[in-house]
């Protein structure tokens, strides 16, 4: 069985090393193609949210002094996403703040990430845009809330990633795709596409 944990934030802004922190996380778990699992937490970094923070995700300030500490929600996204590989839309942005979380909570990441973005530039490269809103219409994935609140976005990414595996098994007529597999798409060093 594989099993691939599909990661989204929301944040305060742009990296932790300026400050920035993740104020939702999303986390879904994918297994042989098939959702399996859900975790979503709000969380309270003590950073305010910006007028432009609030309307690009609809997160307030209210809500984020309502939330559980940033560390207890990564202690138990950590735990939830266990050693699964890590999946994200975009991932370098969210690795950033994946491994700045479990820095506070005394972590480190031992898994990588497989990014959505470029494995959909590889295998849908003929695709205007490789945003999540564009994947999502364009290739008529399901989109279970509103995008850029985390659990929604990890949701149609994992939509997105099930897509990718299906065509990487398809086009290269393999009986099962593994993380290498993956890895070597993601890599630009298997197949043409």
């Amino acid at each position: 069985m594989h099993t691939y944990a599909i990661v989204d934030f929301e944040t305060t802004g742009l990296s932790p090393k300026v400050g920035d922190c993740a104020t939702e996380i999303g986390i879904v778990l994918v297994r042989d193609g098939q959702i399996v699992d859900r975790y979503q937490g709000l969380m309270n970094g003590g950073v305010r949210l910006s007028p432009f923070i609030k309307r690009y995700t609809g997160i307030t300030n209210a809500m984020i002094q309502k939330a559980r500490p940033l560390t207890t929600v990564m202690a138990e996204a950590c735990a939830f996403a266990g050693t699964y590989p890590l999946v994200a839309h975009n991932a370098s942005f969210d690795r950033k703040f994946w491994d700045d979380g479990l820095g506070k909570i005394g972590q480190r990441r031992s898994q990588e990430f497989l990014c959505s973005v470029r494995l959909s530039r590889r295998v849908f490269s003929n695709l205007p845009d490789h945003r999540l809103g564009t994947m999502v219409k364009s290739l008529k994935l399901p989109m279970s809330g509103q995008f850029h609140r985390a659990l929604a976005d990890a949701e149609a990414t994992a939509h997105l990633f099930i897509r990718i595996q299906a065509e990487i098994k398809a086009r290269l007529q393999l009986a099962d795709v593994t993380h290498k597999h993956l890895l070597a798409v993601q890599k630009q060093k298997i197949g043409t596409f």
